[in-house]
């Protein structure tokens, strides 16, 4: 018979906010970086992945894109990263967050960065049958006409992996400023890109980046999202469009300092019936993998089994691939779903008490 964080760790799992370089192993990272001579603070991983704040973090996730220099690096993490997560939390679908202008500042060009990562995915797609996507995500420390460029690579460059736009990091002022890229957003659509947003996640952030996300970039999914619950009228507006939200929950802690409890914001998100799937968004840096996003995040949060399925099946909901590929996964998780069931401990259905 199963326990209930075991059930949870193998229920079948999409994820939609993983920022590549995250997938990197600690192990690889600190071996990549000795052998390019990348000097990182120190190679202790419970210090490396220490971070006062969400600022602090990004500085350590730019640094790590250094370690990443040649095809074979690129490609060797794209395999192993789907590898590690199908053992750590049953991953059978995933969303990447690439960001082409990190590595373009170091003079390698859009298509010279992204196939190799493309050519990792397909071959564990191939061997372990864990489908992808992949969201070109604009980096904000850029300007609002870099942006745009970034675009015109994607349509110049077309890959039938490459669906959506996204943005991530801060401004130079560290805010979110989502509407700052709106002509980016506006030509992606044009050209029928999917669109999402980093919005609503920092301490200094409000319901009206979330709001700008939504009604001015015209996003298809919101990645984090959590100050929406500062505005009724939009949660509920949100929740009546079924606006799909990919949430974190262990990146929260280690960023934001908020406890894994019945009370935190993706669980009152959850039960405000808004469209909620969760993802680790950073792996490597937040010490957590797919799994522990459900058997502790999701278990923490008083979610029951039926809740914790739910939650899985909105990560296909809310997934960027096309209506056949979700009719599969779909079938495939409810099948799994039903022998995961009659293993579960009697009673052991409900999580944490709320």
């Amino acid at each position: 018979m199963l326990a209930y964080r075991d059930y949870l760790r193998l229920l079948p799992k999409t994820e939609l906010h993983c920022h590549f370089v995250s997938t990197l192993s600690a192990a690889r990272l600190i071996s990549l970086a000795d052998r390019y001579g990348v000097e990182l603070p120190t190679t202790d991983p419970e210090e490396l992945f220490a971070y006062d704040d969400l600022a602090d973090f990004l500085v350590a996730f730019r640094a790590a894109t250094d370690v990443l220099r040649t095809s074979e690096d690129l490609a060797t993490t794209a395999y192993d990263g789907v590898r590690a997560a199908v053992i750590a939390g049953n991953l059978r679908y995933r969303e990447y967050g690439v960001n082409p202008q990190y590595f373009a500042a170091r003079g390698m060009g859009y298509r010279e960065f992204l196939e190799p990562v493309i050519d990792g995915l397909r071959a564990a797609e191939r061997d372990l049958g864990v489908g992808f996507r992949l969201v070109v995500a604009i980096n904000r420390r850029e300007s609002a006409g870099s942006a745009v460029e970034l675009v015109e690579q994607m349509i110049s460059h077309p890959y039938p992996e490459v669906v959506a736009l996204g943005q991530d990091d801060l401004t130079p002022e560290n805010t979110e400023d989502p509407g700052r890229f709106a002509e980016a957003y506006a030509l992606a659509k044009r050209h029928g890109f999917h669109l999402t947003a980093h919005a609503g996640e920092t301490a200094t952030a409000s319901a009206e980046d979330v709001r700008v996300a939504v009604d001015v970039l015209g996003v298809d999914r919101i990645d984090h999202g959590y100050r929406v619950l500062d505005d009724p009228e939009l949660v509920a507006r949100l929740r009546e469009r079924q606006l799909p939200f990919a949430t974190t929950p262990l990146s929260t802690r280690a960023l934001s300092g908020w406890a894994l409890d019945p009370g935190h914001r993706i669980a009152r998100m959850i039960r405000a019936g808004l469209n909620v799937s969760v993802s680790t968004d950073d792996g490597v840096f937040f010490r957590t993998d797919i799994g522990r996003e459900y058997s502790e995040g999701l278990f923490s949060f008083g979610i029951d089994a039926e809740g914790a399925k739910a939650v899985a099946l909105a990560g296909i909901d809310g997934a960027f691939c096309d209506s056949d590929e979700k009719a599969r996964l779909r079938a495939a998780f409810h099948a799994e779903f039903l022998a995961l069931d009659a293993l579960l401990e009697p009673g052991a259905h409900a999580a944490a008490p709320a």
